[in-house]
Order: structure tokens, then sequence, then C-alpha cells
């Protein structure tokens, strides 16, 4: 083979990585620097995460301190397991979402290759 040919990966439809993944035909390489931020934006974390950290401030701020720190600690844990998580969100969002799996594959964060 060609080094050309070693350095391009074959395109991998979303049909066939369904039907194959389960079988254990593909191996899945995930960028562990770009899949959590991509991970993040796909589950739309971020914006959950501070809507439930900032009416966590306030809520403290009016006198229920408590209630408050559960809300930001909620906010805070959410963001930070979405992060440790990533590869496995991931794969799960790709096995089922056509749009993921094509982004995911154009931009770098996974690749398939044929085991």
């Amino acid at each position: 083979m060609s080094s050309e040919a070693q350095d391009t990966a074959e395109y991998i439809s979303f049909e066939d990585f369904c039907k194959g993944l389960p079988q254990g035909r593909f191996r899945v390489i995930v960028n562990p620097e770009l899949a959590p931020p991509f991970v993040a934006h796909c589950t739309r974390v971020t914006p959950l995460a501070i809507a439930l950290i900032g009416p966590g401030i306030a809520v403290a701020l009016a006198g229920h301190p408590w209630i408050g720190a559960l809300l930001v600690a909620a906010g805070i844990l959410l963001r930070r397991t979405v992060k440790r998580q990533a590869p496995r969100i991931l794969l799960h969002l790709v096995a089922r979402l056509p749009s993921v799996y094509e982004q995911a594959t154009e931009h770098g964060v996974m690749e398939v290759r044929r085991a």
C-alpha cells in the first residue's frame, strides 16, 4: 500500500456503521481532546449547567443556602460528568443520530476503521 492510502481512512456510511458496530466489524478511535467540547455542544450541557448554577446562586443569596448549593453543585457535576464520560456519550450519540455521526467523522472527533 502507498503511504497516501494509509493516511486516509475509508469512508464508512452511517447505515454500515450501525449494522457492523454490534458485531465488532469496526474499531472506533475517539480523539480525547476534541470529544469533550464536541459532546458538550451536541448535548447542550453548558446552557443547562448555567441554568442550574445561576438560579442556585440566586436562591443562596435569597436566604436558602443549602438549596442554592445543591443547584450549583448539580450544575458543576453535570458539566464534569459529561467531560469525563465524553467518549462513551459520543459513541452513544453517533450510533443513534446520523447527523452527529457525520459531524464527528468529518471534524476528526472520531475515526472509524474496519477491524
